[in-house]
């Protein structure tokens, strides 16, 4: 199953069972979940729990504690015996300390005093024990899927558009022709040339990986190709260049629109000849050595605008791999973000269970500018300071939290949800309503909307944020100019 199939999964009804021997408990449960989106069935006869769950598989079970025949602690034991995929939520008349104890100890998800206090509470209590299953079944789905990850370098993904780059790494990795990799920043570039290295036959010899960027023009000759003792101030010994230490290996040159133009001149000379010349010396040496270069540029326009030597950049693109942002493959996402919160669990001693699926639903929808690195910093962040059992809201950036209008699904009666999310629901509608009369009413000026809403400007920009709202879009010549500055 793939990251798209899961979600499908988890956009489906939820099911739940109730258990319980008295007929009017039975028909209240229906009138309580109902316009919550659930799918309910009903036992009276606790002897066909069993194996009405494990046929039916619900997300919740509610189950009665004191039925005739078998009991309800009984029948908790057996569904956890059997392993049956259901969440718990025990309810009973005789409450107690000891029992509810018992209850969760058996594996109860919660426990339910009858009569319920709060009729919207209990709903909620089984609404969050179905979410949890559900939680628990994604991950289980995705742990699977990341198994096969190790074979290509810890590279994640099962969307269409990283299926295509690992065909092309095994297509390619035989060889020992150029390969230019091209995309954003974060994208994974320096993963995918050392899986392409590791599935070669170069993989018992060196990988050696550069950035180019990071070195300054006379630096980045010197680590190339190596210098002569006393060839310039401070070469105070004679060093092997890096294409020397991955001689019958790989070497990843990142960033390569960034080398000048002489340097440019020498990579060509190795790239054609296999040979080099250290800083300082007049002798030829031979090297073989595989070339995995990367750039975030493009790289054939840098080309034409004469930034980058034509005739390098041929040699260069023998095999081009594009690597697509995280906005083009955003499926994987869950699957993504599962990994960095296994890898961060393990480097930080911790054992948080899983994301929450709100907390999902973000990470789905963020734009993501600084890719795969950028989620994981998120994620990685959220281990860190996270206190809870799951990742939650409250562990994401700020900026990331305020990206969350509230907001329903087509066609959802407001009265068919519970009054604090309806509210909050009709105040978002309302916003956007009311922003974008205004602005309409303003042709996009900002300043002018800000005073008729008697808001202070940055908080009027900050609403506009929250909602995507793009004030541009009501401008009668499409913007201003220092009137939109800066609002997205």
């Amino acid at each position: 199953m793939d990251a798209k199939s899961t979600a499908k999964n988890n956009d489906r009804r939820m099911k739940v069972l109730v258990v319980d021997d008295e007929s009017f408990m039975l028909l209240a449960w229906k009138k309580i979940l109902h316009g919550h989106n659930c799918e309910i069935r009903t036992l009276s006869d606790s002897r066909e729990v069993v194996s009405v769950a494990d046929g039916w598989r619900p997300d919740v079970t509610v189950l009665d504690i004191r039925m005739p025949h078998v009991s309800g602690m009984q029948v908790l034991r057996d569904l956890k015996f059997r392993d049956v995929p259901t969440e718990v939520v025990m309810m009973t008349a005789h409450a107690t300390v000891e029992t509810a104890v018992e209850a969760v100890k058996s594996g109860a998800y919660d426990y339910l005093t009858k009569p319920f206090a709060n009729i919207e509470a209990a709903a909620l209590t089984v609404l969050k024990a179905g979410r949890h299953r559900r939680l628990v079944q994604r991950n289980r789905e995705l742990e699977s899927m990341l198994e096969v990850k190790d074979s290509f370098e810890g590279l994640v993904g099962s969307s269409p558009e990283m299926k295509r780059v690992f065909e092309l790494i095994d297509g390619v990795a035989y060889s020992s022709s150029t390969v230019l990799l091209q995309g954003e920043s974060g994208t994974g570039k320096e993963l995918v040339a050392r899986a392409i290295h590791h599935r070669s036959p170069r993989r018992s010899r060196p990988f050696v990986a550069v950035n180019c960027s990071a070195l300054t023009d006379t630096l980045l000759e010197s680590e190339l190709f190596g210098h002569e003792k006393g060839s310039f101030t401070g070469a105070t010994a004679t060093k092997r260049g890096l294409f020397e230490v991955a001689d019958g290996g790989s070497i990843f040159l990142d960033e390569i629109g960034t080398v000048p133009t002489p340097t440019q001149v020498k990579l060509l000379r190795v790239l054609q000849e296999g040979e080099l010349k250290r800083v300082g010396s007049s002798e030829t040496r031979r090297v073989d050595v595989r070339v995995i270069a990367a750039a975030n540029v493009d790289l054939a326009q840098a080309t034409q605008e004469g930034a980058f030597r034509a005739d390098l950049f041929y040699r260069l693109n023998v095999i081009a791999v594009h690597l697509p942002s995280l906005r083009e493959r955003a499926g994987d996402i869950p699957l993504l973000a599962l990994h960095f919160l296994r890898k961060y669990n393990a480097r930080t001693d911790k054992s948080i269970e899983g994301i929450q699926p709100e907390v999902m639903e973000t990470l789905e929808r963020y734009p993501w500018p600084g890719n795969v690195r950028e989620l994981e910093n998120v994620v990685e962040r959220a281990v860190v300071l996270g206190r809870g059992k799951e990742i939650g809201v409250s562990d994401l950036p700020e900026s990331m939290r305020e990206r969350r209008p509230a907001q329903r699904e087509s066609g959802t009666p407001l009265a068919d949800l519970p009054y604090r999310k309806a509210k909050e629901i009709a105040l978002a509608e309302f916003d956007r309503r009311y922003m974008t009369e205004l602005l309409t009413h303003t042709a996009g000026n900002v300043s002018k909307a800000s005073r008729m809403a008697g808001m202070d400007r940055s908080n009027f920009r900050r609403v506009l944020k929250k909602y995507e709202i793009n004030p541009t879009g009501f401008s009668s010549n499409g913007g201003n100019g220092r009137e939109l500055n800066g609002v997205a």
